[in-house]
């Protein structure tokens, strides 16, 4: 991939996984050009302290852009000749597309018509996606697979990543643009995202202040560590989509496609009980936790379990990190982190 694919393009770039992957690529090597609009969705100090340190590399470079204005993109586009896209960005949160829709329409869908556009238009070799298990919706046939059919979301979260799906098919069929999508399953790690459970978790408990457990501690959450997702991600970035000899559309894989297109659950394929994986933050941080059990929340599914038999086939991926040492690790991180944010105010 390397001799090959040298200059690649993130979007997202200050966010959780395009930080993660950015810096795994920089040391490898590559050349990569970012693009993030510092959303105050959540802290822009963190993701701020997240492109200090891919700034640190000589072969970064960074624009600070929304993807929904046009003429910005393709500004960017025009610029440098990306032979490889990772398209992160978007506006992330299941709850808070109950608030904010058009946040959700302006990113997820303006943003990646153009970043279609961008890779249609300057020869892009390959556009890597993200997508999310959130399309599985009202789905309750386990593991998750994406061979089954994902017609019934349960948020605009989830509806706008099931339309990336089948734009991305659109331009593949018609451009011979090879795209690959991802569905993440619930990543988490050093530098999370603070709106995200193990964040929100770890800061309640160390505060002394409760927690709300969704669904009486009833969901069961596929954790899939940063570093096996990006190590995935990697392995999918050098492997370009063909189409599948074997499509037929009287019996429609969703899964693949006579198009160079290829969908990839990215997950941990080993669900785990929120009340477990609370125990196991408890247990790291050596305090316990005061639990609130409420209802399920509008949008979210009690369950996510990944089939991810495509992607060790096609790549060799297997997850590797069990949530006791990520859990470790996301700890340590955010006790050095934050004990660092208070030195430097004081």
């Amino acid at each position: 991939m390397k001799n090959e694919f040298t200059r690649v393009l993130i979007t997202g770039a200050a966010g959780f996984i395009g930080f993660h992957l950015s810096k795994r690529l920089l040391k490898d090597g590559y050349r990569v050009i970012g693009i993030d609009n510092l959303s105050p969705y959540y802290d822009v100090t963190l993701k701020e302290a997240r492109l200090a340190r891919l700034t640190s590399f000589q072969t970064f470079s960074f624009y600070q852009a929304d993807l929904s204005e046009r003429e910005k993109v393709e500004k960017i586009f025009s610029s440098i000749q990306f032979d490889t896209v990772v398209h992160l960005a978007a506006q992330a949160g299941v709850r808070y597309s109950l608030e904010n829709p058009h946040a959700y329409v302006n990113s997820n869908l303006v943003g990646f018509i153009h970043i279609l556009e961008g890779c249609r238009h300057h020869g892009v070799k390959h556009l890597v996606f993200a997508s999310s298990s959130s399309v599985y919706g009202a789905n309750t046939l386990m593991p998750f697979s994406v061979h089954h059919n994902i017609d019934h979301p349960v948020s605009l979260y989830a509806a706008t990543k099931k339309a990336n799906e089948l734009m991305a098919h659109t331009y593949s069929h018609l451009f011979a643009l090879p795209c690959t999508g991802l569905r993440f399953f619930t990543v988490y790690g050093p530098w999370g995202r603070p709106d995200m459970a193990l964040f929100l978790f770890t800061k309640a408990i160390s505060e002394g202040n409760p927690i709300k457990v969704f669904n009486h501690g009833e969901m069961l959450r596929d954790f899939t560590y940063i570093d096996d997702i990006v190590e995935g991600m990697v392995r999918v970035m050098g492997r370009l989509p063909e189409p599948d000899p074997t499509w037929a559309g009287d019996r429609p894989d969703p899964g693949t496609s006579y198009a160079p297109y290829k969908i990839y659950n990215i997950g941990n394929n080993n669900p785990v009980k929120l009340l477990d994986f609370i125990h196991v933050i408890e247990k790291s941080l050596g305090k316990s936790a005061e639990k609130e059990f409420v209802d399920l929340q509008p949008g979210d599914v009690p369950k996510t379990y990944a089939n991810i038999d495509d992607l060790i086939t096609d790549v060799g991926f297997r997850p590797r990190t069990p949530i006791e040492v990520g859990i470790k690790r996301f700890i340590s991180w955010y006790e050095e982190y934050y004990h660092d944010r208070k030195a430097e105010v004081t």
